[in-house]
């Protein structure tokens, strides 16, 4: 490895956290001030066990890094509250190094503005990850600024946004970024709007994630748009606009809802992105679709392309929708005879559950595209009779495979894990992380022995062991 060019090695090192590319160090003496050249900043709090080990770590890598050498990507996770000091110098050392910045990504509760400051200054930006959250609070919302121009932005990612309406009561954030290719909203809201319209003529991947609090409606023109990802819990948003028969792959998760109003809604949507290819949705999206009344008597005008469905068996909880299905089973029930009701109520207080797939559901969705392929997933084999799923539906592929559900867009802020070395960096004194600070030109002392992820086998020791 060390016979690489050194360009080769530093973008090898580009991939990791710079807590265990400092740790590279021990490696040889070409390696000892490798990491101090690294184009990347990839800084995560969560690899440490108290935030006093954080910010000393910190500040030593600032003030150790090679000044001459730009900067291409900077991620910093910190989940709670940072100290205002170092957030400031953190953002202040951003900005002096920004002419190459290309992907930024911030993790924090701290100073908004000051947060800002540092994005609006960076012009180069192409990738922007933020999650940004007033000091000491867990809940408020942080208001996504009007004036933002990065010129250059083609991805985009937001955590804990609100969106602030026109006079006309709809909020247009994206109008801006002409560039944007991806976008991603997380836990978002609006305020002073009925209306979220998300415009944008080079938008092609949108992904929307647990936004039960915009109260809105979501109006898409986005021509381009060609992947759409839709996690919701309690709620499904309407959407409307000029952009959705463009969309290609549909992806739809949602858990349980409180309301059997959305069965139309989510009917709308089969309307609206009447042109997809792939559709994955969770087989409680199918619940609440076999709501509607008669759904199954419908003939669709769209799906005419539909080449694959998923469907990702998840249990339906106790709760409003488990008891919407029930009424809706015993109205089924009653159509035929009243010992069919007295039949299926005795088995629903026996612990008696509704099939995970709907009848007749998985073939009202690919009656124009009969050929179209089915695949099953589910994390929970044993929770269901897939071998009833299998007999009910011709063509069946049933798969036992993690969840495609389980991680947000890639997009988001990493959390890297990899496995710390126990050596010491050269000429480091045996300190602990609490005691006096390094010498100026080496490693920072905390970065000998680091404390681990959570994720990591053995507890985090949080002191730098003896050299």
């Amino acid at each position: 490895l060390s016979d690489l060019p050194e360009c080769i090695i530093l973008h090898i090192l580009s991939f990791l956290t710079i807590q265990h590319a400092v740790q590279t160090c021990v490696l040889s003496t070409r390696w000892k001030h490798l990491w101090k050249r690294m184009p990347t900043l990839n800084l995560n709090s969560h690899e440490f066990m108290t935030l006093k080990i954080f910010s000393v770590f910190v500040s030593k890598i600032l003030s150790l890094r090679d000044t001459s050498t730009a900067l291409h990507a900077v991620n910093l996770i910190r989940g709670r509250t940072i100290e205002p000091r170092l957030l400031k110098r953190f953002l202040n050392y951003v900005i002096s190094h920004n002419t190459h910045l290309q992907r930024l990504g911030i993790s924090v509760c701290g100073d908004i503005g000051l947060v800002f400051n540092c994005v609006s200054s960076c012009r180069a930006l192409t990738s922007l990850t933020l999650s940004v959250r007033p000091k000491w609070s867990d809940s408020t919302a942080t208001l996504f600024p009007k004036s933002l121009n990065l010129p250059l932005l083609t991805s985009l990612d937001l955590t804990n946004f609100a969106f602030c309406g026109d006079e006309n009561g709809c909020a247009e954030p994206f109008l801006a970024f002409t560039k944007l290719n991806s976008l991603v909203i997380f836990d978002c809201k609006v305020r002073d709007a009925q209306i979220l319209s998300i415009s944008n003529n080079t938008l092609v991947n949108l992904a929307m994630h647990y936004n039960s609090s915009l109260h809105a409606k979501i109006k898409l023109n986005a021509p381009s748009l060609c992947t759409f990802n839709y996690t919701g819990s309690y709620h499904i948003h309407e959407i409307c606009g000029s952009g959705l028969s463009s969309v290609k792959k549909l992806n739809i998760k949602s858990a349980h809802f409180s309301a059997s109003k959305y069965a139309l809604v989510l009917f709308s949507w089969l309307i609206n992105f009447a042109n997809i290819e792939s559709l994955t949705v969770t087989s409680t999206v199918l619940q609440i679709l076999s709501l509607v009344p008669d759904v199954l008597k419908v003939k669709l005008r769209c799906f005419h392309n539909l080449k694959s469905l998923k469907v990702e068996l998840i249990q339906i909880r106790a709760g409003s929708l488990l008891l919407l299905i029930q009424e809706a089973m015993i109205e089924k029930a009653a159509a035929k005879s009243p010992k069919e009701v007295v039949k299926l109520r005795k088995a629903f207080e026996t612990s008696f559950e509704p099939p995970a797939i709907p009848d007749g559901i998985v073939d009202f969705l690919r009656q124009n595209s009969p050929s179209a392929e089915v695949n099953i997933s589910t994390e929970d084999p044993c929770s269901f009779n897939l071998k009833q799923i299998e007999e009910s539906i011709k063509g069946v592929n049933i798969n036992n495979y993690r969840s495609r559900f389980s991680m947000r867009s890639s997009a988001r802020l990493p959390r890297l894990s990899v496995r710390s070395s126990s050596s010491v960096a050269p000429g480091l004194a045996a300190k602990s992380a609490s005691a006096a600070e390094p010498a100026s030109d080496a490693a920072p002392a905390s970065a000998a022995e680091p404390a681990k992820s959570a994720s990591a086998a053995e507890p985090a020791s949080g002191a730098a062991p003896a050299s």
